[in-house]
């Protein structure tokens, strides 16, 4: 029986994620781990760290990125494998989580859905035949989301840009600029409304047609059992890394 932790577990993809363990009979909702703890659980519940009285086998990090540096300390600690799940982290933040792997095992996905790997494989694909074009990125959340653009638009951007020879920039903003578009950069986008789960377009203007690729997410479930899969691959992995193309 795999036993796990949620750190999250008072957000909406944190009960998600809980619920899909309980459902699971190969699985243990060992605990939760949440600073703003609302509502009554049937498990163990903590807000602060020294509370933790008994490790679980692996950790689900759906919370935000200040959150997840402090479970990530406590991994360490106790040598617990760890899934992270959230997104928005700084160039500081990153590189404590690349440190942090030298000693743990580390799933991490700015997306925990297959399909939305399929897509980064086809815009890798797809991007050096359609050099010549002009690349937008646009991307739909609810408005609840915190970061922008999202995690999942940066890595798609990122995946073009090294097929490219990383010779392009992304243009978060254009609202302080008062020049033609550059040539070299990939527009980013990004809308904020209602409770839409997640839409992310990726399209190449040419001079006389465009070519678009489109994902649609309908259900946060998607997330939350990507990210179940994640924890039962990285079990008994040794220490680094790891993401949805390893797994």
């Amino acid at each position: 029986m795999l036993e796990i932790m949620v750190n999250g577990c008072s957000g909406k993809m944190g009960q998600i994620v809980c619920d899909l363990i309980e459902q699971d009979n190969n699985l243990v909702l060992k605990s939760g781990f949440d600073k703003n703890v609302t509502g009554e659980f049937a498990f163990p519940v903590f807000s602060k760290i020294e509370d933790i009285k008994e490790k679980p086998d692996v950790i689900i990090d759906f919370s935000v990125p200040v959150a997840t540096i402090q479970i990530l300390k406590y991994a360490v600690e106790n040598n617990v494998p760890t899934v992270i799940a959230t997104t928005g982290f700084s160039k500081e933040e990153e590189e404590k989580i690349k440190e942090f792997s030298k000693k743990i095992p580390i799933f991490k996905s700015a997306n925990m859905s297959y399909d939305i790997m399929i897509m980064k494989k086809l815009v890798q694909w797809i991007a050096p035949l359609l050099k010549d074009t002009d690349i937008e990125i646009t991307e739909t959340h609810h408005n609840r989301k915190i970061d922008s653009p999202s995690g999942t638009a940066q890595m798609l951007a990122d995946a073009i840009n090294q097929s490219l020879g990383n010779n392009l920039h992304c243009e978060y903003n254009r609202h302080a600029k008062r020049e033609k578009r550059d040539k070299n950069e990939i527009g980013m986008n990004s809308i904020r409304g209602g409770n839409i789960v997640g839409e992310h377009v990726v399209q190449f203007f040419g001079e006389s047609e465009t070519f678009e690729l489109k994902h649609t997410t309908y259900s946060r479930n998607v997330f939350a059992e990507g990210a179940i899969k994640a924890a039962k691959f990285l079990i008994n992995k040794p220490n680094g890394i790891y993401n949805m193309e390893d797994m």
